[in-house]
């Protein structure tokens, strides 16, 4: 059914631009994206986390996409990765099985230049849609780091350390937890991440990503 109010400000694709009434992705971008789409799984071997999941490499159009949406000021298209994310219907079978979902924070500073931070836009877009909890500051980021595209994979497991904290533990304990980003590299991030929310006694941890690299 077309929303009314879309016919005075329609929606556009995020991958094309081009006018659409339902949706965030055209029809036609949406093949070209689906046929990009795998389900990779990430490495747990000796992380916190349990699980992990990415469902495009970090290469050509979707790199590209992420960069705008990070760096170009291009907030719009959370709505665009959100519906793809719900789309695919072995991601959408994972999500339905967690109590809580909670994006990787990013430091106030950086929140503050950038405008918002790109993997709560997502979350919440997710959380209303598949109504699973959201918590967006059950887990936060204490201290500003490096950038962790600059360093080395040595280098960024000691750069986050001591970079997170847990807001509220009675929210973690005993829950299964989807934790949230936009790439995964090296895993430090989520494995930090994922240490604290375990140490606060989460029961389940489950990564999942938009991109490998």
């Amino acid at each position: 059914m077309i929303n009314f109010l879309n016919l005075i400000y329609p929606n556009v694709c995020g991958f094309c631009n081009k006018i659409i009434f339902n949706g965030n992705i055209c029809n036609k971008c949406y093949i070209k994206i689906k046929s990009m789409q795998n389900l990779y799984k990430l490495n747990c071997k000796g992380k916190y986390f349990d699980n992990g999941y990415s469902i495009f490499k970090y290469e050509g159009l979707i790199r590209n996409k992420i960069i705008d949406y990070k760096f170009n000021n291009k907030a719009y298209l959370y709505k665009s990765f959100g519906e793809i994310l719900i789309k695919n219907k072995k991601i959408y079978g994972i999500l339905k099985k967690y109590d809580i979902i909670i994006p990787v924070p990013i430091s106030k500073k950086r929140k503050l230049k950038r405008g918002y931070n790109q993997t709560e836009l997502i979350a919440g877009f997710l959380s209303k849609n598949m109504k699973i909890q959201y918590e967006r500051k059950a887990l936060i980021k204490t201290k500003n780091i490096i950038s962790q595209s600059q360093l080395t994979k040595k280098q960024r497991i000691k750069n986050v350390q001591g970079a997170f904290k847990i807001k509220n533990i009675n929210k973690i304990k005993n829950k299964k937890i989807l934790l949230l980003d936009d790439i995964y590299t090296t895993g430090s991030t989520a494995n930090e991440c994922s240490k604290i929310l375990k140490e606060a006694k989460a029961n389940n941890i489950c990564i999942l990503t938009i991109a490998k690299d």
